[in-house]
């Protein structure tokens, strides 16, 4: 089984981020902490595996952080125990061939995608009774025995031929959506997800800041829900701009002066003190961060109004040092999102993939253009450094398992 994996090991991962600046191929090396291997076929480790053959898999910022080594082990996450080996890729698609003896969910010949499979085991796919209440309500990304370390664990990812994988870390896939929107499902939830974490109101005015793919979902679901609210996005890259104003953004900026164009925008009032030291009073409703780095958040913060939102979409596995005044002096709600869920809906909860796939039935939220480039599984290099190169004018860049070596 052919699988790209990267191994925990902090000092060469630190070694790597020293050799970085004078040695860009580095993360490609014999140093690299990633690796790409035909490995043994793993058995099933128990009766309720599954294992999934893989047709196409997208490329994720959050597997681009990790084989760039753009992390810094000091963060949060990394304090919790974990797997010594990643396996990298979970905006997968790919067909069940095997199932064990106690699967009940699935049966062989069944399309599927990732659920919880790429994040930490949890209460269900550790087999652990009671559930915690996260696992319970149905947010399995936020488990409280993450850590445990029960049981087995997935082996392969979505780059490389296949994985296996707890039936509860599995999501099936009607007949009707084509591979491109199976896979296409898991990042346009994260992007659901944000938006129903801070919905906005028919008439207010919505800042998206980024026009990477989270972005451009983030603006596809606010118009999908609310169609009648103002939705400004800034962008980095001209082809950004297009795709942005393509899906209904009503306002869409690559440069200038930011702080002027909120205050222009929203008819907020700009103030400079010192050193360059600026501050709005009134602004954005809403404002959803899908970059996530110190600086885009820092000017979020200033940029909503008082009592207005900032959702953290995206993020940098870095500490950062930023002002949060804003959260007390304007009383700004700073929420985050992690993947996916039980979303709050008239008529009870549900799962945050049944909402996309209702929402790109009705044609509300689209693929068409979002996936930009497509590489064979020999091709991972190249197809890493397209993704990571905005100036290939990649939006989604996909391991496509179909094409001919």
């Amino acid at each position: 089984m052919r699988t790209i994996y990267l191994d925990k090991d902090i000092p060469r991962a630190l070694l790597i981020k020293a050799l970085k600046p004078i040695w860009p191929g580095v993360v490609f090396s014999r140093l690299s902490i990633v690796r790409f291997e035909d490995v043994p076929e793993p058995a099933l480790p128990g009766p309720r595996w599954v294992r999934v053959r893989n047709r196409q898999c997208g490329i994720c910022a959050s597997d681009l952080s990790l084989v760039f080594v753009n992390a810094d082990a000091s963060v949060a996450p990394t304090a919790l125990p974990s797997m010594d080996r990643l396996y990298l890729g979970h905006e997968v698609v790919g067909d069940v061939v095997e199932v064990g003896p106690g699967v009940s969910r699935f049966k062989v010949g069944d399309r599927v995608i990732m659920d919880s499979r790429f994040q930490s085991p949890t209460c269900l796919s550790q087999e652990i009774e009671p559930l915690c209440q996260h696992c319970a309500q149905g947010n399995y990304m936020l488990c409280e025995n993450a850590s445990a370390n029960l049981g087995a664990h997935g082996i392969g990812g979505g780059w490389g031929d296949g994985f296996i994988a707890h039936e509860t870390e599995l999501y099936a896939v009607p007949d009707d959506l084509s591979d491109d929107q199976a896979m296409m499902i898991e990042p346009m939830s994260t992007g659901l997800r944000a938006v129903l974490r801070r919905l906005p109101s028919a008439g207010q005015h919505v800042l998206i800041v980024g026009g990477g793919v989270i972005g451009l979902n983030v603006l596809q679901c606010v118009r999908a829900l609310v169609p009648e609210c103002h939705i400004t996005v800034l962008t980095r890259h001209p082809h950004q701009t297009e795709m942005a104003r393509r899906l209904g953004a009503n306002e869409v900026e690559a440069g200038g002066d930011s702080y002027r164009l909120v205050a222009r925008l929203t008819g907020a009032k700009l103030y400079e003190g010192m050193f360059h030291n600026r501050m709005l009073l009134g602004g954005f409703d809403i404002i959803y961060d899908c970059v996530g780095s110190a600086r885009t958040l820092h000017d979020s913060l200033r940029w909503a109004r008082a009592r207005g939102s900032v959702v953290l979409v995206g993020v940098k596995l870095y500490p950062a040092k930023l002002d949060l005044n804003p959260i007390w002096f304007q009383e700004v709600d700073l929420v985050g999102v992690y993947a996916h869920g039980m979303e709050p809906w008239p008529g009870g909860p549900r799962h945050t993939y049944d909402l996309v796939i209702d929402l790109l039935r009705q044609g509300k939220v689209k693929i068409e253009g979002l996936i930009t480039h497509r590489f064979t599984l020999s091709q991972w290099k190249q197809a890493i450094l397209t993704a990571s190169n905005k100036r290939t004018r990649s939006i989604k860049v996909v391991f496509d398992y179909g094409l001919p070596e």
